[in-house]
């Protein structure tokens, strides 16, 4: 399979002025104005941005090959969701470390065989970060009780066959995107690896 990287050709926006609007503990909503001096086109707007810290997420993959699915609920959506452990890098961790600590507090599980997935935007248009995808293979249960994760959080932990997994992603029982682009890039390598 080639390597060969795409030049983009568009030109970039500069930014102007930048005001953080609302602050919260999650994400800071940003005003930015930015300009655009292209040798066709001069333009200028106000453009409303989300800050929020660098995103983790793993797949992880037992010695059996089953894969480990976090159950919880999501207040945006108002349902619970069946999800791979992830979560924020938190301030000065890097995000290997992140997902490493994630998925012991919310699975009980470690791993000492990870790669990398690669990165993906969250949503380029409006958010500043993006979620590292990790593979994590021969997970071992190291915490014999239930994890607790976060205050807010309440988390089942289940463990599901691979074909059980990736039916569950076909069918969008598992439906958030970024975790359903951590299955891609999961399915790219093992494609390539064959």
């Amino acid at each position: 399979m080639s390597k060969k990287s795409f030049q983009f050709t568009i030109e970039p926006w500069s930014v102007v002025r930048e005001n953080k609007e609302y602050p919260t503990p999650i994400f800071n909503l940003l005003q930015r104005k930015m300009r655009l001096e292209a040798k066709d086109e001069k333009n200028e707007g106000n453009f409303y941005v989300l800050e929020a810290p660098e995103w983790v997420n793993a797949i992880p993959i037992t010695k059996d090959n089953e894969v480990l699915l976090v159950e919880q609920y999501r207040y945006g959506i108002e349902q619970p969701t069946l999800e791979i452990p992830g979560g924020m890098v938190d301030p000065g961790e890097e995000p290997m470390e992140s997902i490493k600590r994630e998925l012991i507090e919310e699975t009980g599980y470690h791993s000492a065989n990870w790669s990398s997935l690669g990165k993906v935007s969250a949503n380029p248009a409006i958010m500043t970060n993006y979620t590292h995808l990790y593979l994590a293979e021969d997970c071992k249960l190291i915490a014999s009780e239930k994890p607790e994760g976060d205050k807010h959080e309440r988390i089942n932990v289940h463990l599901l066959s691979m074909d059980e997994f990736l039916d569950f992603v076909a069918d969008g029982t598992i439906h958030h995107s970024i975790m359903v682009a951590a299955v891609a890039r999961f399915l790219l390598k093992s494609r390539r690896e064959m």
